[in-house]
């Protein structure tokens, strides 16, 4: 049987929505972490560009010298590196704040999200690299899985990472972007701008409201994967809040008529298959939206809704492939209050 791969390496899963006719405002743009972002400031008397830009572009290198796999002296291409069990690895206070943030995460979701969970992926063929739609054996996956587990690393919050095991390694991914688009908000913050777009790789944070006093408006793309990357399924308005989506739709194999996803369960080693196709969480920051949009699509709609609807000021999109080709739209509590027309 004819295998078929298909593969987005870059999915951009949030569409800012474009505005016509505002003045006194700043558009950067660029690449970072393996995929782009954009920024727009807007205000009066907002300096000059360049100053801005500097700003930038020091808080993304910075982020990436901490946190990227691709780059061999980074804090986390040093740690997976050091093989030495229970022997304490000095890191950066925005690498622990990070590994303290994503503790969390990991144990609200029951080990739904886990940092450790890229030798699995790499397995699958969802790393980097070829994919070559090949299904591992079980044997395979038993051999990855005792490698693998967020609780075999010890974080001190004096400043230090720990093994427990020398073939365990991180790869955080699924939260920098969210991470390095909370950085820059907060850069920008201390820097006098209140009223501003952040977004990484289709992850966003909204500060304040637009020149014209509305909200501002984030575009969620149609789950299909067939459709344009650029096509807006939802659209949610965002003040002083972030917006992360994560999906199984550009990024998956097919093999012998099964679709395999990329979204892999860390506790089994295996794809999921729940249905559920999409996942936005709106949250206070976009790192733990990050990361919960991972866990919710690990997790499924009843038990991620559950979490969900347990967490402070955080709302969630489920979004489930239905018989047809048909959609369901499963909403916490209040995701509907942001939801642009229905209020």
């Amino acid at each position: 049987m004819r295998k078929s791969v298909h593969q987005l390496i870059v999915a951009i899963l949030i569409v800012v929505v474009p505005e016509m006719g505002l003045t006194g405002e700043m558009l950067f743009s660029g690449k970072t972490m393996g995929t782009t972002y954009r920024i727009k400031i807007v205000g009066d008397h907002l300096g000059d560009q360049e100053q801005w830009q500097a700003l930038i572009d020091k808080r993304l290198d910075a982020v990436n010298q901490s946190m990227s796999t691709f780059i061999a002296d980074s804090e986390i291409g040093r740690f997976n590196r050091f093989e030495k069990i229970d022997a304490p690895f000095s890191i950066s206070n925005g690498f622990l704040s990070v590994m303290l943030a994503a503790k969390r995460i990991y144990q609200d979701t029951d080990g739904a999200w886990d940092g450790t969970v890229r030798p699995l992926v790499n397995l699958w063929g969802f790393g980097t690299g070829q994919m070559t739609g090949r299904i591992p054996s079980d044997d395979d996956v038993k051999t990855i899985l005792p490698a693998t587990g967020f609780y075999l690393i010890t974080i001190s919050e004096k400043g230090f990472l720990m093994k427990k095991s020398s073939r365990v390694t991180l790869d955080l991914s699924s939260i920098a972007k969210g991470y390095g688009v909370d950085d820059i908000a907060t850069a920008l913050k201390q820097n006098g701008c209140t009223r501003f777009l952040v977004e990484i790789g289709g992850e966003v944070y909204a500060s304040g409201k637009k020149e014209n006093g509305d909200s501002w408006k984030v575009g969620i793309n149609t789950p299909r994967k067939d459709a344009p990357i650029d096509q807006i399924y939802k659209v949610v308005e965002l003040s002083d809040k972030a917006l992360a989506t994560s999906g199984d739709y550009r990024n998956f194999f097919e093999n012998k008529g099964k679709t395999y996803s990329h979204v892999i369960d860390p506790r089994t080693g295996y794809p999921v298959k729940n249905g559920v196709v999409s996942v936005s969480i709106l949250s206070d920051t976009c790192m733990v939206a990050d990361g919960l949009a991972t866990a919710v699509m690990v997790m499924g709609a009843e038990k991620g809704l559950d979490l969900v609807n347990r967490l402070e000021n955080t709302e969630s999109l489920i979004v489930v492939s239905r018989s047809k080709g048909s959609f369901e739209n499963i909403y916490s509590k209040g995701f509907t209050n942001f939801e642009y027309g229905k209020h």
